[in-house]
């Protein structure tokens, strides 16, 4: 993806922006309320069959960044994550209010959104969230990555984990994994009385 291409999306970003601040949009909400986050939902639900979630039709209120978008006449999906799990969205015209139908024609890759609607299973087989409301929680105007490629550069990914961890769900389960294992031994330790101690590092290059 070069400059120029780059430059174009951050403009229609925040040309989506603008319509969602005319359709009277808090752009950045302070709160979302949600029953459960994406991966608990996963975890609860997945195991289920189309026909379990079709007789017991549960419903759930979560939120998430936007991982893909996909159009097909009258029915539209997302994919949304937690950073834990994925789940998708099915968004059709007449199932949303006439403003949050409004609200998802102005998404972009990588905004976050709050839905609430009921689980069940496409013709794919793929656990499913059929959104009767839709709540936009901030607008990602910047591009991520390409999503079939992922972040490649080393360089990015160390100068901007932020990105890393956004795109690369390996990268998130190292970083998990290390911080429990820390935390353990930290644990372990601090029972048996020993105490963490912080030493001065020589370094050969001055920095603060």
């Amino acid at each position: 993806m070069n400059t120029v291409q780059e430059s174009d999306q951050v403009v229609q970003r925040r040309a989506n922006l603008e319509e969602l601040k005319k359709l009277g949009v808090e752009p950045y909400p302070r709160r979302f309320e949600i029953d459960a986050p994406v991966d608990a939902i996963v975890a609860q639900h997945g195991s289920k069959s189309g026909e379990e979630l079709e007789a017991a039709q549960p419903r759930s209120r979560t939120a998430g960044r936007i991982l893909s978008i996909r159009s097909f006449g009258k029915a539209n999906f997302l994919v949304i994550s937690d950073g834990r799990a994925r789940v998708q969205v099915y968004i059709r015209q007449d199932s949303l209010p006439e403003r949050d139908f409004k609200i998802y024609k102005l998404l972009d890759f990588g905004d976050w959104i709050g839905v609430e609607g009921r689980l069940f299973r496409t013709k794919t087989n793929e656990l499913t969230i059929w959104a009767s409301k839709l709540e936009f929680l901030a607008k990602c105007l910047l591009p991520l990555p390409e999503k079939w490629h992922g972040l490649q550069d080393v360089e990015i990914r160390y100068r901007q984990r932020y990105l890393d961890l956004i795109v690369n769900p390996d990268a998130r389960t190292v970083f998990e994994v290390r911080s429990r294992v820390i935390a353990a031994m930290r644990e372990f330790l601090s029972e048996r009385g020993f105490l963490e101690v912080e030493t001065p590092m020589m370094q050969p290059i001055a920095g603060g």
